[in-house]
Order: C-alpha cells, then structure tokens, then sequence
C-alpha cells in the first residue's frame, strides 16, 4: 500500500511544518498491509517529527491523521482549549491522551465530531462558531469554515494551497522525495 500521493495531496501543509495536522481517507486491502504501511512511514518521519495515525477503519476505508505531536501539544494549551475540550468528554488533554479520545469519539459516530478541528489546527474561535450556527452564517470557507478572522484565515488558506501546488509539482517532477519535501523541526 502507497500513501504517497495522499500525503502529498492532503498534507503537505503538515509536511511543511504551516500546519499541525491534516488526514484524509484512503483505501486499503489488509489491515495488516495498513499497519505495516503507517508503521514504515512513521519510522521514515520520526527524525522530521512527523507521525501517522489510524483514526478510524471502517469497509475497507482508512482515516489516517498526519500531524506534528510537539505543535499539538502546543495547540492543545491554547487558553480555552482544554476546557472545550473537556465540554465534550475529553478527561485527558495531553497529545496521547486526546488522541485516544478522539479515536473512540470517531469509533461511536459515522460522522466527524465537530471538535477534530481542535486536532486540525482550525483556531477555537471558528470551530466554536461552526457549533454555534451549526454549520451556516460563515464569513467565509477554505480549508474549514471560518466565524472569526477572516482576513488571516484567507491569507493561511493562500499559504496552504500554494504549498500544496508547489509539493505537488516537485514531487510529480521527481525532483524532491516527500522525505525531502518533509520540514525538519524535531
């Protein structure tokens, strides 16, 4: 199983250290197959500071989630965030210990809960706003959907697109590795 092209076309805002975190959802044959593909991932991104993590596995379907554990760490301090997060049942707010909750929470539900922006680096402003108006009356939409800040969020989405086409056409022309395109920050 390659995850290549996934990484490359979901997170390389991730890889380039813009952002915490990205996921995405791909298929998959064995479980094993999956296993052994995210396990050699992470040792290959454990010296760039970058892990893989099953989220979900459902049909044939895998969530995985790529993410910096030292940025949400840090994200995970923001002032607010742990007491939101506790609002929806997380006990524990350190990187491992919301992670897990944050498995079991997409084990109970078909759908995202609404706090994996938290996990996503979207600031708790907007993912408050998103509960709050359930979705609708957004100033705006790019990579999530935004109720604070607008001008900052369009200039990040900016960021994130133009690295996604710059990772893209390197790694399409063969002249960068995703290793290579992989932002060292320990």
């Amino acid at each position: 199983m390659t995850l290549d092209k996934y990484l490359i076309a979901h997170c390389s805002p991730t890889l380039a250290s813009l952002k915490t975190a990205n996921m995405f959802t791909c298929r998959y044959e064995s479980e094993a197959g999956l296993q052994a593909a995210v396990a050699a991932w992470n040792e290959l991104f454990d010296e760039k500071g970058v892990s893989l993590l099953v989220l979900r596995e459902s049909d044939g379907l895998a969530l995985i989630y790529v993410c910096r554990k030292k940025r949400l760490a840090r994200d995970l301090q923001q002032p607010g965030v742990q007491e939101f997060l506790h609002e929806y049942g997380y006990d524990r707010t350190d990187v491992d210990g919301a992670l897990c909750t944050l498995q079991q929470r997409l084990a109970e539900q078909d759908g995202f809960p609404h706090e994996i922006g938290i996990f996503l680096s979207y600031p708790l402003a907007d993912v408050r706003g998103f509960i709050d108006n359930a979705g609708a009356n957004s100033l705006c939409t790019g990579c999530w959907k935004v109720y604070c800040n607008e001008c900052e969020a369009v200039k990040m989405f900016n960021r994130f697109k133009k690295c996604r086409e710059v990772y893209s056409r390197l790694y399409a022309s063969g002249s960068r590795d995703i290793l290579q395109l992989t932002v060292n920050v320990g």
